[in-house]
């Protein structure tokens, strides 16, 4: 996670102001694989953003966590990938050791956001983490 965290750090220090570094979370976004009808459920949404978000977590075969989502905002659906970009692939003790306030100081996002974008961005972090501590209590369960 940190490396991938350094790689997105670099790619916004290429940025060189902030209306710059929006296009580029925007056009994150629309890398993202769109969920079908079915996975904009409400079992999906994510409480505590203003903007509609929806994110589906799966376990990897290899007890990592595979997350994917989408919003109807542009902006929010580049947070939603970057926060995908850190998240996915990672095992719930990665997850659950990271750090993401440091993380969005050290991309700048911190400051950049409205507080109602910054509040969504931690909910969507947020359940994440609910996820991953989920997927570690059945797994300690099961020992």
């Amino acid at each position: 996670m940190t490396q991938e965290l350094e790689d997105l750090a670099a790619e916004f220090d290429l940025m060189g102001d902030w209306e710059e570094r929006y296009r580029y979370v925007i056009d994150l976004g629309r890398e993202l694989a769109p969920l079908s009808d079915a996975e904009r459920s409400e079992t999906n949404k994510v409480r505590g953003c203003a903007s509609q978000v929806w994110l589906v977590t799966e376990a990897g075969p290899d007890g990592t966590l595979v997350f994917r989502g989408d919003s109807d905002a542009h902006i929010v659906r580049g947070l939603i990938a970057i926060v995908v970009r850190l998240y996915s692939g990672r095992s719930p003790d990665e997850i659950m050791g990271f750090d993401p306030r440091a993380a969005f100081d050290k991309l700048g996002l911190a400051g950049a956001l409205s507080t109602q974008r910054s509040n969504g961005l931690f909910s969507m972090i947020e359940r994440i983490r609910r996820d991953a501590m989920a997927v570690q209590a059945a797994t300690s369960s099961s020992r």
